[in-house]
């Protein structure tokens, strides 16, 4: 019955997110202080995450057993049962769904306080994979590796995001309003570092990620 309850598989990549973009004023006060603002759901994150979540590169890293990510035991999971439990797959996708949104919150993309439970305008989905039919047993023991050509250029990415970031900051404090375009471009960054996650850590499907900052 839960899984008749899940969401359809988006299209385009099985992982997508998109942002709603605030086409209105944003909070000059909150955008000034964001950097002291983020502290308290910051100290959760990195309480939910077993003490072994940190900012890095822009975005928060996930440890890879429990704690943040159930990433080793998903694997073993995998690789000797051709199994994904289903609480480990939602529990998965809640640590992601709350990190971007304090990611987005953080990059000045929406001034909502990030919740801990409600999607508010961030919007991260994937849908709960048929282990047996759509996942190789053997491709997590390799797909961290395969995934080294993004990494590469997420560095590159990550960089230019801070960059239009910091643009962004004096764009909101002076006008009120995030340029479009600098939004979509870290939305897209975002969505990228999601699309790798989804390969390489939350396992979620054995697509290759596309070199694209696109939503298709």
């Amino acid at each position: 019955m839960a899984e008749s309850m899940q969401p359809a598989q988006p299209a385009g990549y099985p992982m997508a997110l998109s942002v709603d973009y605030p086409d209105r004023s944003l909070d000059r006060l909150t955008t000034f202080f964001r950097i002291l603002a983020i502290i308290p759901i910051a100290i959760i994150l990195g309480m939910l995450s077993g003490g072994g979540a940190g900012w890095e590169d822009s975005n928060w890293r996930y440890p890879g057993a429990t704690g943040g990510l159930l990433f080793l035991p998903t694997l073993l999971m995998i690789l000797f049962r051709q199994k994904y439990p289903r609480w480990w797959f939602d529990w998965n996708l809640g640590v992601i769904k709350f990190s971007t949104r304090v990611t987005a919150y953080f990059a000045l993309l929406r001034d909502e306080y990030p919740s801990t439970d409600e999607d508010q305008a961030v919007h991260v989905n994937t849908a709960y994979p048929n282990v047996r039919e759509g996942l190789s047993r053997w491709m997590p023991l390799v797909k961290w590796l395969l995934a080294i050509p993004h990494y590469i250029v997420l560095a590159f990415l990550v960089f230019a995001a801070v960059v239009a970031t910091i643009i962004a900051w004096f764009a909101i404090l002076l006008t009120g309003r995030y340029p479009k375009d600098l939004f979509e471009f870290v939305v897209g960054v975002m969505r990228w570092f999601l699309r790798v996650n989804a390969y390489a850590f939350l396992l979620v499907t054995d697509r290759y990620p596309p070199f694209s900052l696109s939503a298709g």
